[in-house]
């Protein structure tokens, strides 16, 4: 394959979904139809697009490919005349690329059906395409400052799309708010909540860039490999910390400890941008950015014995956050928000195996594990968000206690989510259980067996809550009223949950592939073996027993319904507390809302009176008045007498040519 031909399929690949974007008023204007299979095709070409950079993934390429423009020409800084927008491919951005477009193009296709008839659809397909184009622009930047701008363009665009029915009307209290009191938001809130928060992680990300930047004067990827050589002796203990700082971004975009609590209220968007943004794409791109950072760090280490800190806040961060957020989804009360937990506490599992790969001496494995959980949570998490669409349309709510007996009526649903929940729960052989016992498997190699214990805690809660969401959406009651999705919006998802079984089938030559590929983006002394020991072989045993331990009974409880929750519930009283602790989310939500939120409004407030009301309000009136004080003179002026004008005249001509004189001289 050529340089000139990958290179454009590759800045296509993203340039495309960008014109779809910026076409779609002009396609509306056209009618209805243009505008609505407009907006997929362009998703679909960017699919073609990505799925052509597939076979450089099995030519002997030497890594990384770049194609570089220039971009911002600066003649006066000698030291920074020109900035570059490039973009890079190695196995890792083609992989990330191809996910993205082909989970966007299905979730296109399930819109038209999902979406069809609301009336603001210009502005949706405006924002989604142009989110795939922000997309794929983060994954393929060469740079992190070209990644920033496609990393801020996703936040803007989620700020938009979680916030779609801004309207915040009660009529769709059951369908697009989230909540429950005293914890309920309507859908402007919640985009607002999801900007300002992932914002606030942001703040951190743009400060370690600058700092990289002053130390090294570079943030272009393949030249980070090599900072720790390239930055002064006296500057060099700032790359740990412009690592961590960079990490924040990270955190917010992810959802992760202590920015998670955005994600669950992201759910008053559409369930397609809930699939879009919030499982298959935008909050992977926390994961990719740790991802991308991971070769970096680990050649740093060998000469920055204090990188290892950057491995260490990463995977604690991750094993924490997967044990909570799984907590929390077993007592949630809506379809979404239990995806929405289960999301955030997979990716917990992938920032867990990335932080574990780089304190273990199985390198590769580990840090394969997270891309191949990354891969496969991908595929079954977008299943089941546009499955909960469905479901949500069928039985009119938002909330379990109102689903139940759609097993018959929706078949295809039913048996797409349960597909996809076993892929979620990690059972053999579906391509969720390969991944998660790689990720078991890092945290045990790292030897940190307390992070092995709360991931296998996890798993527990991953298959309580699992089969709880089955047996409260789809067994109990009978729903006359139920049925089944249209071809258009059933399609996808059964196509999706029967790939995360296929992923399955194919794992072990995929894992195969997969360590190979990403083998060779890694520094040469990452590729040491070390010793794995028995222990590994109880993993696969270990995680099955996690499963049963955690499915049996929800099965007997929400699924055969052998005894009340609430009941089991009621008759302890340590177990009321400890639900209330996860119902009202560990306090965390209302922690933010109390020290942060509310102070910020009260101050803001006190501005607005002290400040704003009466210093600018006071200039501005100020202002006015001399204006008008000035235009009465000058009015004055214009008396409307011949003669006056004749003498203003002669005047004005003395005048010029005094100056003109004066200037000649």
């Amino acid at each position: 394959m050529s340089l000139e031909l990958w290179a454009m399929q590759a800045w296509a690949s993203w340039i495309i979904p960008l014109v779809g974007a910026l076409l779609t008023p002009l396609l509306a204007r056209i009618g209805g139809r243009a505008r609505d299979y407009g907006a997929v095709a362009f998703s679909f070409l960017a699919m073609l697009m990505t799925l052509s950079l597939i076979p450089l993934l099995f030519e002997d390429v030497s890594w990384p490919l770049r194609s570089q423009v220039s971009w911002v020409l600066l003649p006066e800084a000698p030291a920074l005349s020109e900035i570059k927008a490039g973009i890079m491919l190695d196995p890792l951005s083609i992989i990330m690329a191809n996910i993205v477009s082909a989970v966007s193009f299905l979730i296109k296709v399930y819109s038209l059906g999902y979406m069809h008839g609301d009336p603001g659809l210009t502005r949706y397909w405006f924002f989604m395409n142009f989110f795939i184009a922000n997309m794929l622009l983060l994954v393929l930047a060469d740079n992190l400052i070209l990644m920033l701008v496609g990393w801020e363009g996703v936040g803007l665009c989620s700020y938009a799309l979680i916030g779609y029915w801004y309207q915040d009307s009660r009529g769709g209290w059951l369908h697009y708010w989230v909540g429950e009191p005293p914890e309920t938001y309507p859908p402007s809130h919640c985009g607002m909540k999801a900007f300002m928060v992932t914002r606030l992680g942001d703040l951190f990300m743009i400060a370690g860039i600058l700092i990289l930047a002053a130390a090294v004067k570079t943030v272009s990827f393949p030249e980070l490999i090599h900072a720790d050589s390239l930055a002064p002796a006296d500057l060099r203990w700032l790359l740990p910390i412009s690592l961590i700082l960079i990490l924040g971004g990270a955190v917010g975009k992810s959802a992760q400890l202590p920015l998670m609590e955005w994600l669950p209220d992201a759910m008053a968007g559409p369930s397609s941008v809930s699939a879009l943004i919030h499982a298959a794409t935008m909050v992977k791109a926390g994961v990719y950015l740790v991802a991308r950072l991971f070769p970096i760090a680990v050649s740093w280490s060998a000469s920055l014995p204090a990188t290892m800190s950057f491995f260490y806040t990463v995977m604690w961060i991750g094993a924490l956050t997967a044990f909570i957020a799984a907590s929390q989804a077993i007592v949630s009360t809506e379809l979404k928000k239990v995806l929405a937990y289960s999301t955030v506490s997979q990716i917990g599992y992938m920032m867990m195996a990335l932080g574990a790969a780089g304190l273990s001496a199985e390198i590769i494995s580990g840090y394969m594990a997270s891309i191949f959980h990354m891969m496969n949570h991908a595929v079954f998490k977008a299943a089941l968000f546009l499955a909960a669409g469905s479901i949500i349309h069928a039985s009119g709510s938002r909330f379990l206690r109102d689903m139940g007996g759609l097993r018959k009526s929706m078949p295809i649903t039913f048996y797409s989510t349960l597909l996809a929940t076993l892929a979620l729960m990690g059972l053999p052989p579906f391509g969720g259980f390969w991944s998660k016992d790689l990720v078991l498997s890092a945290a045990l190699s790292s030897g940190e067996y307390a992070v092995f214990i709360l991931g296998l805690a996890t798993a527990i809660l991953t298959a309580f809550y699992s089969i709880r969401m089955i047996g409260l959406a789809f067994y109990g009651g009978k729903r006359e009223k139920a049925h089944e999705a249209p071809r258009i919006m059933w399609a996808p998802y059964l196509i999706l949950a029967a790939l995360s079984l296929a992923l399955g089938l194919i794992a072990p030559m995929l894992e195969g592939f997969l360590e190979e590929s990403l083998s060779r983006i890694l520094p040469i002394h990452a590729h040491k073996v070390g010793e794995t020991h028995g222990a590994q072989f109880i993993i696969p045993l270990a995680s099955i027993i996690a499963i049963i331990v955690g499915a049996a009974p929800a099965y007997l409880i929400y699924v055969r319904r052998v005894k009340s929750s609430e009941e089991i519930v009621e008759r302890r009283g340590y177990m009321r507390v400890l639900r209330t602790l996860l119902v009202r989310r560990y306090y965390i939500n209302a922690f933010y809302y109390r020290a942060i939120a509310y102070p910020s409004i009260r101050l803001g407030c006190a501005i607005q009176r002290a400040f704003e009301s009466r210093v600018i309000e006071g200039m501005n009136e100020a202002l006015s008045i001399g204006a008008r004080r000035f235009s009465d003179i000058i009015r004055r002026v214009h008396t409307g007498l011949l003669n006056h004008y004749v003498i203003g005249l002669i005047l004005g001509a003395l005048i010029l040519i005094i100056l003109i004189l004066a200037g000649g001289a």
